[in-house]
Parts: C-alpha cells; sequence; structure tokens
C-alpha cells in the first residue's frame, strides 16, 4: 500500500488477520425506529396546533367582511379567527343559526379585536351549519357561514 502525505511517498505493508466472523446484532430494531418517529411527530403536533381553517376579520384592502366568508370544516377541528384590517371586530354566533343543542351565547366572542394579529378560535364538535357576524359591522354584510360535516 503506497500513501502520499504532503507530497513525500511512503510505502507501507498493513498485516490483516481475520480471526473469526462475529455476527453483530443492530442497535435499534425497525419498531423501536417508528415507535420513536411516532412520539416525535406527536410532539411536533402538540407543541404547534393545526386549524383546519384561519378566517381573516376584514379584507387586506380594508374590505369590511370575513375572508374566506364561507368555510367546511369536519367535526372536532379548530377555527381561528383573525384581526386583520378596518377594526373592531368581533365574532357572535346567531342564536337563530347554529345547530340544535348548541348555546350560541357560548361559542361567541362578543369582546372586540382592536388590534392586527389579535386571536380567538372555536372547536366544533357539533356537525351542522353556524352562521356568525360582526356586531359593529353586520349592518355593512359582515357574515360568514361555518359548515361542520
Amino acid at each position: 500500500m503506497t500513501s502520499t502525505f504532503l507530497g513525500s511517498a511512503v510505502a507501507m505493508k498493513a498485516a490483516v488477520k481475520v480471526t473469526s466472523k462475529k455476527t453483530v446484532a443492530p442497535v435499534a430494531s425497525l419498531d423501536g425506529l417508528k415507535k420513536a418517529a411516532v412520539v416525535g411527530v406527536a410532539t411536533i403536533l402538540m407543541a404547534s396546533p393545526a386549524f383546519a381553517a384561519t378566517i381573516k376579520l376584514g379584507g387586506d384592502n380594508g374590505e369590511l367582511g370575513f375572508y374566506p366568508n364561507k368555510i367546511t370544516v369536519a367535526k372536532g377541528e379548530t377555527v381561528e379567527f383573525v384581526n386583520n384590517k378596518a377594526f373592531p371586530h368581533n365574532v357572535v354566533f346567531d342564536e337563530d343559526n347554529v345547530p340544535a343543542g348548541v348555546n350560541a351565547d357560548a361559542i361567541s366572542h362578543e369582546d372586540y379585536l382592536n388590534g392586527p394579529g389579535e386571536k380567538v378560535t372555536n372547536k366544533f364538535d357539533t356537525p351542522g351549519t353556524y352562521g356568525y357576524y360582526c356586531e359593529p359591522h353586520q349592518g355593512a354584510g359582515m357574515q360568514g357561514t361555518i359548515i361542520v360535516q
């Protein structure tokens, strides 16, 4: 075997002797790696909640409205409402336009969101149609619909 180091040639003889062949067990089994991956993904999901939808309160150019104003989500999913422009806004569910047995007052957010980026969330566990509006801008048509399947 010849090796070059800083321009010098060095001749080396290396004796290799194999005395026995051993089988080495793997350090981690495939099942162990699968379990670790599941735990890792679950940890990430718990640390950063994912929302089924994000609804902006006020359009990017200052329009009065919910954007988007109609969405469909699955039972058990969470919707995030984010204050965007032309505030103050709130999210009030219409007691005549929610599924039977749902308390509109309990899921409404009547306190005003006054600054950009302020957020409220709702988790929807009962299937049906939910109508909601912004109290100060209801007369301007600021309303929306969430369909829970």
